[in-house]
């Protein structure tokens, strides 16, 4: 089943790059008490994504923040070394969580997954974003197959 707006969000655990080395976050630390967008890609370093897709919601994240967001997260199918290192190449720290969803675990439960195996790329992320007030869905944006509209930071900052 897909998730909603209005659903909660699932439980689940997130890879984190920290400091110390590879880390991790559980879905309750994110988003309890919080407003988090989440936007995925399909994967790390790949064109749209890192072209189009993260590059805006880091020239956007002052924005967002000012609309009330906390956090600004970006998932996908990736382990947390590429994660950290794409957000280390990306210029995120600071205004963008970068987080690996390495088995597709949360994409899964979220019912998000994606079938690249065409593209060599296995089960992946579809591109989404969601917004969560508290741990509920308050806004869902996923894109048509081979779009990029609707989960991109302007207008996500539009519907804030």
């Amino acid at each position: 089943m897909t998730i909603k707006t209005g659903d909660t969000m699932p439980a689940g655990s997130f890879g984190q790059m920290t400091d110390k080395g590879p880390g991790s976050i559980s879905s309750d630390e994110l988003f309890s008490g919080k407003k988090v967008v989440l936007f995925s890609v399909p994967g790390a370093f790949t064109p749209t994504c890192s072209a189009k897709h993260l590059p805006g919601y880091l020239e956007l994240a002052d924005q967002l923040k000012a609309k009330g967001v906390d956090t600004i997260a970006c998932i996908a199918v990736n382990d947390t070394f590429v994660m950290g290192a794409w957000g280390k190449h990306a210029g995120a720290e600071g205004k963008v969580l970068m987080l690996a969803d390495g088995n597709c675990a949360y994409t899964k439960a979220l019912g998000l997954e994606l079938d690249a195996s065409g593209f060599g790329m296995g089960t992946r992320g579809q591109r989404f974003a969601i917004v969560v007030d508290n741990g509920v869905v308050s806004h869902l944006f996923v894109e048509a197959p081979m779009e990029f509209k609707v989960s991109a930071a302007e207008h996500v900052l539009a519907n804030l």
